[in-house]
């Protein structure tokens, strides 16, 4: 008795070890990415925009759409330009994707918007959609991710917007400043934004991949680009 007694103790000891570090470890992430943001949302000091533009240079961008209009395949994120993870994942995970698919023609990848971190959020999401009007898109959305201040800082106001839209070589600003602002944009971020629970989602970013279907098929969140490449090769 005395035995199994010690062994669950044992057992208990080594559950509990487990979760204080997973907890430790849940706080250093955010710690560090907090730390990597408190430097950000500043109009006048914008950093990786030429890395960027040059990354993003020769892609086909139509809107919010990347890559190849005629690929079998398209790729969705539905998230928030406010959402940490999302600019996470747009440096260490989307990167690999369009280098391994979307280059290739393989596959494209379409950005949505799913406002869910503030008031500041859907205003961002129409500015990176008026950029996609003059096929800046994703030039707008990486260099905001690069740029993001402290996740609820009001940081994102129209001087850092436009900041933004210069840099990732958006034309014409009078132009972008009126369609940012329009009913059409605005309803097209409150729709998508609608969408994301129909599919399921609670949160940014997530995922959904089309095929020659059509059919929509959630992913959620995938934890690395090796999983959004499989689902590509089994969408198409």
């Amino acid at each position: 008795m005395s035995a199994q007694g010690d062994e669950r103790r044992r057992k208990l000891l080594q559950l509990a070890s487990a979760a204080v570090f997973l907890a430790i470890a849940g706080v250093v992430v955010l710690i560090v990415v907090n730390a990597n943001r408190s430097s950000g949302g500043d109009a006048s000091n914008l950093q990786g925009a030429g890395e960027v533009n040059r990354a993003l240079a020769g892609l086909p961008q139509n809107g919010m759409l990347l890559g190849d209009p005629k690929a079998a395949v398209t790729l969705i994120e539905f998230g928030d330009l406010k959402c940490p993870v999302c600019a996470s994942f747009s440096e260490e995970i989307i990167p690999a994707v369009i280098d391994s698919k979307v280059r290739d023609g393989t596959a494209r990848i379409e950005f949505r918007n799913f406002t869910i971190i503030d008031e500041q959020s859907g205003p961002a999401g129409a500015a990176a959609l008026a950029a996609g009007e003059q096929g800046r898109g994703w030039n707008f959305l990486e260099i905001f991710y690069r740029n993001q201040g402290v996740e609820t800082a009001p940081y994102a106001d129209d001087e850092f917007l436009t900041a933004v839209a210069r840099a990732a070589g958006v034309e014409d600003i009078p132009r972008w400043d009126r369609e940012r602002r329009s009913a059409r944009l605005v309803g097209e971020v409150k729709a998508s934004t609608d969408e994301a629970p129909q599919l399921g989602f609670t949160g940014t970013p997530s995922f959904a991949v089309q095929g020659p279907s059509g059919k929509l098929e959630p992913l959620g969140t995938p934890g690395s680009a090796d999983e959004l490449e499989s689902a590509i090769d089994s969408a198409g």
